[in-house]
């Protein structure tokens, strides 16, 4: 039971890894960018999250409802304002000019907020759990696995079955094409990236629901969405889902045979799966 508690736990951790990464594989699936600073964009939302929190008294998850628009209007004049000046055949502007931003973003946190980790309170949600065939689950760990789900089949929907989705699809395939059947691509990157930084959004909020948080941790997480990305399969959000729950599950599995090994352990099954299928498990599929 033990060890199935431990697979269990991994599995509901594995949603809050694949809302980092849902983002990460919706903006490389339409406009082929890798965004160093996704990770402080994480905590810059926590940090969003825990500031409407203090001022209007509400409860973090309520605060989902400000903090969500807020950071896809950010996400829009981000890619409006910079990102799409940065976007062509080669790779590194983009990667540079989202690292500096990476440390513009840590820096002002930390300027603002202070170094102190911080964590919002959720009251009873954090504590709350309910017995399954013999096992002690989590309320808020089955609640974040249920919205990594719904997130993620609406991202899916909105890709295949919406005309947004079909402009995303028409960008993603050939760019020059789709600007002369009359399809603004600046202004359609914009949209992807406040779709991916509303996703963000939840996932920050969540994050500081669950642990501590503070302006230097963002690396980490970025790089949790990317091996859960990079496993499932780039610009697969279904497939994101399946490698955050393979880290997780790597991750507690680790954990359980000695706690030293956690991060290791699902570092590990990331090279392992890489060395083995470089492209991840479920390569982007169309349609």
């Amino acid at each position: 039971m033990e060890w199935l508690n431990a697979i269990v736990q991994g599995t509901l951790l594995g949603g809050l890894y694949a809302l980092f990464a849902a983002g990460l594989s919706l903006i490389f699936g339409v406009m082929r960018l890798v965004n160093i600073a996704h990770g402080d964009l994480i905590i810059l939302a926590a940090y969003l999250g825990l500031s409407v929190t203090a001022v209007l008294g509400i409860h973090p998850l309520m605060a989902l409802l400000l903090v969500v628009p807020a950071m896809g209007l950010i996400g829009y004049a981000l890619q409006r304002g910079i990102l799409n000046q940065t976007l062509g055949d080669d790779l590194l502007p983009p990667l540079l000019v989202t690292f500096g931003l990476s440390v513009i973003l840590q820096n002002g946190l930390l300027e603002i907020y202070t170094a102190d980790p911080q964590k919002m309170d959720a009251g009873v949600l954090e504590t709350a759990s309910f017995d399954v065939v013999g096992l002690t689950v989590g309320v808020l760990p089955v609640l974040t696995f249920a919205m990594a789900v719904a997130v993620i089949w609406g991202l899916q929907w909105t890709f295949y079955r919406t005309a947004l989705g079909r402009a995303f699809r028409a960008v993603s395939d050939n760019q020059d094409i789709a600007q002369l059947m009359g399809l603004n691509r600046r202004h359609i990157f914009g949209l992807a990236m406040a779709l991916a930084l509303a996703v963000t959004a939840i996932a920050g909020i969540l994050l500081g629901i669950r642990t501590s948080f503070d302006p230097s941790v963002g690396g980490g997480r970025l790089i949790f969405g990317f091996e859960a990305v990079i496993i499932g399969g780039l610009g697969n959000l279904w497939g994101t889902l399946a490698g955050g729950v393979i880290l997780g599950v790597a991750q507690t599995i680790g954990a359980k045979i000695d706690p030293g090994w956690q991060v290791l352990s699902g570092h590990i099954v990331f090279l392992l799966i890489l060395a083995v299928r470089p492209r991840g498990l479920f390569p982007r599929i169309s349609g």
